[in-house]
């Protein structure tokens, strides 16, 4: 996969070069290429932002420098690239969408700053390329750099033969038809007890079934406790009897239409 990032830090990059991305970029699974958008200014200054029409507070990121830096990218490669604009406006992230960007052979990313790059720029390139504006989350940063990092590192993961063992993100929280889109549930290591605390005897039993039954109503208290909103949404058919007795349990129930809701507090002991 090939991944152009055009930035006005690169520096702020450098994490690529390190962990799971880094190995992967030096294997020559992933083409990493980040371009100082400054290059492609003409003035002394090398000025990339202007004061907004309209009036208001900030600066914007204006259209020539990024027209030039994306038309030279572009026909750099062969195909039409993914381009992925961070901005707290666009859609979430989610793993269903790494998923899709890692089919993908080549992303451009454009990680902007200030109150964000001139609109015209992605209309352009929407005429042209499939744009994707994608947030990570309902906050504001001071740019879209880190957004890139988180990005970058959830799609790469993905790519065949990055992760030293093939499965290893079947199962992650949030990963398609893991586990009825659950949260993972708690994990342990050796030893088998430190400062006191042990690790539950299921995990020691050696029964497969047990285990899995286990980690599964682990998987369903931890979503209930961090993100309920995973159990209402999800399909009910996804639910056999053991899932809706540990529902149960928690204080869910279906309601009229065969989704779940929370009707009590947990009755487990």
């Amino acid at each position: 996969m090939r991944l152009d990032i055009v930035t006005i830090f690169p520096e702020y990059l450098e994490p690529l070069n390190v962990s799971l991305v880094g190995k992967a970029r030096a294997r020559g699974q992933l083409d990493v290429r980040i371009h100082d958008l400054r290059e492609w200014t003409h003035d002394k200054h090398h000025t990339v932002d202007d004061t907004p029409y309209g009036g208001g507070p900030g600066m914007v990121m204006k259209p020539e420098p990024w027209g030039e830096a994306l038309d030279e990218i572009l026909a750099s490669g062969d195909g039409r690239p993914v381009m992925v604009v961070p901005t707290p406006s666009g859609a979430p992230f989610t793993q269903q969408l790494a998923v899709e960007l890692s089919e993908a052979p080549w992303l451009v990313f454009t990680p902007a700053r200030y109150e964000g790059i001139d609109r015209r720029v992605i209309e352009e390139y929407g005429d042209r390329l499939d744009v994707r504006e994608v947030s990570i989350g309902d906050y504001v940063l001071a740019g879209g750099e880190a957004p890139v990092l988180v990005m970058v590192e959830a799609i790469a993961r993905l790519l065949p033969g990055v992760l030293g063992n093939a499965a290893s993100h079947q199962d992650d929280s949030f990963a398609p038809g893991a586990m009825a889109d659950l949260l993972e549930g708690p994990v342990y290591t050796k030893p088998p007890e430190w400062r006191g605390r042990t690790i539950p005897e299921v995990l020691l039993s050696g029964h497969h079934g047990k285990i899995a039954r286990w980690r599964r109503d682990e998987a369903f208290r931890r979503t209930d406790r961090n993100r309920p909103d995973l159990i209402e949404r999800a399909d009910p058919a996804a639910f056999d009897k053991k899932d809706r007795e540990i529902l149960a349990a928690l204080g869910w129930a279906p309601g009229t239409d065969g989704r779940f809701g929370r009707t009590s507090e947990a009755v487990e002991e």
